[in-house]
């Protein structure tokens, strides 16, 4: 029990160090005092606040990711143990704006492959990036091996400018300033798989057949691309998921599929003392792990931080992030969840259970997913669609949320863009509207209540 002079000192030393505890975000606009408590946020800004309120007198700023950030400190003595650990916060979306410490000066150009539609789309692109804007202008080398653009004599000055890299054998995570995507959603992920840790921001057109994730229409590209390369931009960080992938080494020698570490340094490490096989993925959408071609239900075990939670019996299972809700998750049966959202869902596919739900976990959580010993068959696994191969006994699946989300480019800003695909793409909610009463229906209606109230009181 606490003396009640105790009880005024603490008072009387809360209110001299509240007095001057100023939230420095706001200008200097705004003070915190014992009248005005701290709630949420200060105009859009993503505040931290301090342990306690008697060992510091200004905020400290974090690494943001998400959503307003919340208060740490509860009532006058409790406070959240600061981690240092930690890899999410949470950030106003209106407040996600791009810039740049210095100019752009080299931009990635990813075309769908084999679409005859976007080669005017394309050369358009390069050649006012280049001689508008004098920039260095990447692509991949099988786009230029197209026999339209080869055969294309007007277009080989331009060509001739070009720097060119082959998928998995040229790093070019260092060079690259931004990203410009010109087809549908699968060139935003196939951007997100070239660059494992840091990402640069990507700009996707929509020259596809979805375009949920490609929010910019072409007929205007000049003046969107001016406006990002000026930094006047808005951006929604899609988290992605780093998955770790370890086999075991069954006698003869194995393929080895290509894993990229978060540095970019190729990461199928052959342990042959430990008898295993590392591999390591950045995805943007979802891993899924399914029974492939065996006929039997496939029979998985789920452990979330290192405690058992399920074993899933179906089809399959689906990890997403919120990005990838809206894809084959979305299909599956699960909500679709805003990207700034920070978290990790879990869908069964076709489950053997009536009672098995979708379920969404905080993104911080460590998932790890293998064959139970019960298990009749193999499962297969692929990362955002690519990379497919087989899960044995005694491999393990290992996903939680990355520190490398990819920055996509928005056309207004993160929440209406969200909106408008949902409503455009998947035409969420609608339904022919309800017709209105007519004056005599709605007459009608009111003698219908009348009969029946007086047959109630009767």
């Amino acid at each position: 029990m606490e003396t009640k002079q105790e009880k005024v000192n603490m008072s009387k030393a809360l209110s001299s160090d509240s007095a001057s505890y100023r939230c420095s975000a706001c200008h200097g606009d705004e003070d915190w005092g014992p009248n005005h408590p701290i709630r949420g946020r200060a105009k859009s800004r993503s505040l931290s606040a301090s342990p306690a309120l008697a060992s510091t007198k200004e905020f400290r700023r974090t690494r943001s990711l998400h959503g307003p950030c919340p208060v740490t400190t509860f009532g006058p003595k409790a406070c959240v143990l600061q981690n240092p650990q930690t890899i999410m916060h949470i950030q106003d979306p209106a407040s996600q704006r791009l810039t740049w410490n210095k100019s752009p000066k080299s931009v990635l150009v990813i075309k769908k492959i084999r679409d005859a539609s976007l080669l005017q789309p394309f050369k358009e692109l390069c050649v006012y990036l280049m001689e508008e804007n004098n920039m260095i202008v990447y692509v991949e080398k099988k786009v230029l091996e197209d026999p339209a653009i080869v055969s294309d004599d007007n277009f080989g000055p331009v060509k001739k400018k070009f720097c060119t890299f082959r998928e998995d054998y040229d790093d070019i995570s260092n060079q690259i300033d931004f990203i410009i995507c010109l087809g549908g959603d699968g060139t935003l992920l196939y951007a997100s798989s070239l660059f494992q840790g840091s990402v640069p921001p990507v700009m996707a057109f929509h020259l596809g057949s979805l375009g949920f994730l490609t929010p910019f229409n072409f007929e205007n590209f000049q003046s969107q691309v001016t406006q990002v390369i000026q930094g006047n931009a808005a951006v929604v960080l899609r988290s992605r998921l780093k998955v770790r992938v370890v086999k075991e080494l069954r006698g003869k020698k194995m393929a080895v599929p290509n894993g990229i570490s978060e540095n970019g340094v190729l990461a199928a490490d052959l342990d042959a003392e430990v008898g295993k096989q590392v591999m390591q993925y950045q995805v943007l959408n979802e891993v899924v792990i399914d029974r492939g071609p065996s006929s039997y239900l496939s029979n998985v075990d789920v452990y979330l931080d290192g405690h058992l939670i399920t074993t899933v019996q179906g089809d399959g299972v689906i990890v997403s992030t919120p990005t990838g809700s809206t894809a084959y998750a979305a299909a599956a049966g699960a909500s679709m969840i805003h990207p700034n959202v920070p978290a990790i869902m879990i869908t069964p596919i076709c489950p053997h259970s009536l009672s098995f739900r979708p379920i969404v976990v905080p993104a911080g959580v460590e998932l790890k997913i293998m064959l139970s010993p019960e298990a009749r068959n193999t499962v297969w696994v692929s990362f955002d669609g690519r990379r497919r191969q087989e899960i044995r006994h005694g491999d393990s699946i290992s996903i939680t949320t990355s520190c490398y989300p990819l920055p996509s480019i928005c056309v207004r800003d993160p929440v209406s863009d969200w909106f408008e695909s949902l409503a455009q793409c998947l035409h969420w909610n609608v339904r022919k509207k309800q017709a209105h009463f007519t004056e005599e229906e709605e007459e009608e209606g009111e003698e219908e209540e009348e009969v029946e109230e007086e047959e109630g009181e009767g």
